[in-house]
């Protein structure tokens, strides 16, 4: 009988398991409690549940860092652990926040929520005003990225009887006064994007309908979103209207305390900030202006009154270099706080904008190694006196939050997350491997010193969306991998930003597949060195990541051991028709153009895969309420591998959205899940199996 290996290159859309696209379907669903019965038989039992309950554990620790941000005088924060799964939102001063145990007012508990209301909420995000108590709250039905917006009092600690609500859909909203709010969403007809976003911005005033709240602001459904946020650091009120072309580009729109409305006279491709009478932007290509040329990555700042009437005269706040790349800025207190990578060491520099031009210093007191990052304490710029949080950490040290007062003072710890596994023998190391095209790629490396040519090792890397990976304190790999005798391996791919614009467009549209390169040379370099021999490596990826590994199971799949797949993208040739997938032809390309296909087609793992290769195993794993990544592709890649006779395996819990879970619990499920298969496939029974 021959074997079905459908859909193939040549025919992309000859598709046997679109049936599998169907999330609720009864045939579909049949599929997934079938294939989760066959996954939790093999790799679950009593070593699964002693792993799971002692992540879950570790994640419940009462003296975990409670994470916050400031509105008005209190200190916020969402708690869970296992007395509060979804979750406690939670308050307290600075004061208090300061002792080892500090006392908490409950604004609302979240699982009794759920449970009056007989529904799966999750809190998802909070949006408040300056000097008000009034927030419209985000809540997440299982962790899907879809949110009903209901208003709540703080002061009285409940919802608004009669205030702002709508029904689910992708979106949020902002506080324009007290009574009239910037609404982005996809609720109502016509208001959709193709990806699934926002295409109006209105203004929705108390008492109206949602249906009659006016759009101000339009776009066409081909772009991905728009959205609208308040601005209270100018002299009048103001909002910025963003129009998001795609994930790199946009319109940017101005709106006065009139209504009136003027679009900044700039290229769509830059990312700008403003606070008060001044902003800066970010570019990602060169730009040349009235004689003057700045190049990709440059930061400029500029008076926003000049800018409108016309001036030009930019100020250079940063200058990339080839492997010195910004990650971030933001405005506190009429301070410009720049994050960079510098050699993949963290740096920080603040400029002050005046009359006078730009004051410049470095941000002191911060080690210039392992994992930094930066952020205002406060909520609201408007009410920012200058203060920020830094988190300090690194894969064996856990994390520190520290307090930058008035953004000047030297950091002193507020809070100390604990050890959570045996670091003793382990060392960090950094390398970097050579990419098929010779390209330094580099990755760090944890676990004992020494080579022993046997090393169990768990490598992971993302590759995509400009997004940077570092090296964090990871409780799960530190409890579970490194404790045990294992090593880890964190790769930076090209795709990511840790060197600017040119490093991620490298590994963006046909420029994919080097980012696939750059991770099996990293496997072969391990192996070069002497850590390790292929068998004993297992791979994890997620998200873009889930491309990253399909693609090594089918052109790489000599360097592995072992393949975790998560809540992945996989399908090339549909992606765009599936959730939000319109929204990343940016990232990937459009396989409706013949001329994009053609590069597409190379790294759609779900057309290569093909029988009678040395597929190493894979467990390929999903979310049923992930409402951003379609757990079709994972559903359909099994399928296919299944049906050529590989040994996939695959696993959907029903709640977790573009995540591992909705509770800690879930999350170390799903975590150990993937850990005990790799550990299984590359044959290592560790000292606690």
């Amino acid at each position: 009988m021959p074997i079905d290996d459908r859909p193939t290159l040549s025919a992309p859309d000859d598709d046997p398991w679109l049936w599998l696209e169907d999330i609720e379907g009864p045939r579909a669903l049949d599929f997934v409690e079938r294939q989760n019965r066959l996954t939790l038989a093999a790799f679950s039992g009593a070593s699964f549940e002693r792993d799971r309950d002692t992540l879950a554990a570790i994640y419940d620790r009462p003296d975990n860092i409670p994470y916050v941000s400031r509105r008005g005088a209190h200190l916020h924060n969402l708690w869970k652990d296992a007395g509060n799964p979804r979750g406690l939102w939670r308050r307290t001063t600075l004061a208090e926040f300061r002792k080892a145990s500090p006392v908490w007012e409950t604004l609302l508990d979240v699982d009794a929520l759920a449970a009056k209301e007989n529904e799966d909420w999750l809190l998802s995000s909070i949006s408040s005003q300056p000097g008000s108590p009034r927030a419209m709250l985000s809540l997440s039905r299982g962790g899907s990225d879809a949110v009903t917006l209901r208003e709540f009092d703080m002061d009285a600690k409940r919802f608004v009887d009669g205030g702002f609500a709508l029904p689910e859909a992708k979106g949020g909203v902002d506080w324009l006064d007290a009574d009239t709010l910037l609404l982005s969403s996809a609720h109502g007809e016509g208001m959709v994007t193709s990806s699934g976003y926002a295409r109006t911005v209105r203004l929705w005033r108390r008492g109206q309908n949602v249906d009659q709240a006016q759009a101000i602001f339009e776009t066409t459904a081909d772009h991905m979103q728009t959205y609208g946020s308040a601005d209270d650091t100018g002299h009048t009120p103001r909002a910025w209207i963003i129009d998001q072309i795609d994930f790199f580009n946009y319109g940017i729109w101005l709106r006065d305390e009139a209504g009136g409305t003027t679009r900044l006279d700039l290229p769509t491709d830059v990312w700008m900030q403003a606070h008060g009478d001044w902003f800066a932007l970010k570019l990602r290509k060169t730009w040349s202006i009235e004689g003057r040329s700045y190049p990709a990555d440059a930061v400029l700042g500029i008076s926003l009154p000049a800018f409108l009437a016309g001036s030009r005269d930019f100020t250079v706040l940063f200058e990339p270099g080839a492997r010195r790349a910004l990650q971030g800025f933001f405005w506190t207190a009429g301070r410009l706080v720049l994050s960079i990578l510098d050699e993949l060491r963290p740096r920080f520099e603040i400029c002050t904008p005046s009359a006078a031009g730009w004051g410049r210093e470095t941000l002191g007191g911060l080690p210039n190694i392992g994992v930094v990052d930066v952020w205002p304490l406060d909520r609201h710029p408007s009410e920012s006196n200058g203060d920020l949080l830094a988190n300090v950490q690194d894969p064996l040290t856990p994390p520190s939050l520290l307090l930058i007062e008035r953004g000047v003072a030297s950091p002193t710890v507020l809070k100390q997350a604990p050890r959570t596994f045996n670091a003793a023998g382990l060392v960090v190391t950094q390398h970097e491997a050579i990419s098929i095209d010779g390209e330094r790629i580099p990755y760090v490396q944890t676990g004992p010193a020494g080579e022993t040519g046997d090393a169990p090792v768990h490598m992971s890397a993302y590759g995509g969306f400009g997004l940077s990976v570092k090296s964090y304190y990871n409780p799960a790999l530190g409890k579970l991998w490194l404790e045990r005798g294992g090593t880890t391996v964190q790769a930076n791919l090209r795709g990511g930003a840790e060197f600017g614009t040119r490093w991620h467009d490298a590994g963006r549209l046909a420029g994919k597949r080097l980012s696939h390169d750059d991770f099996a040379a990293v496997a072969a370099d391990l192996v070069r060195r002497g850590v390790t021999q292929p068998k004993r490596i297992a791979a994890q990826g997620g998200s873009n990541g889930g491309i990253l590994i399909t693609n090594m199971l089918t052109r790489y799949p000599e360097r592995f051991g072992a393949l975790f797949c998560t809540i992945p993208l996989i399908d090339m040739r549909r992606y765009t028709k599936l959730l939000a997938g319109a929204s990343w032809i940016a990232e990937y390309g459009d396989p409706d153009k013949p001329e994009e296909w053609e590069w597409l087609k190379t790294y759609s793992a779900y057309h290569n895969a093909k029988p009678g290769q040395p597929y190493p195993p894979i467990l390929i794993a999903t979310t049923r309420r992930d409402d951003r990544v379609h757990p079709g592709h994972a559903r359909k890649m099994a399928a296919k591998l299944q049906a050529m006779g590989y040994a996939a395996w695959f696993y959907e819990p029903a709640a977790g959205g573009h995540g591992y879970g909705k509770d800690n619990k879930e999350r170390a499920s799903f975590e150990v899940l993937g850990l005990r298969f790799l550990k299984d496939k590359i044959g290592w029974r560790d000292d606690a199996a």
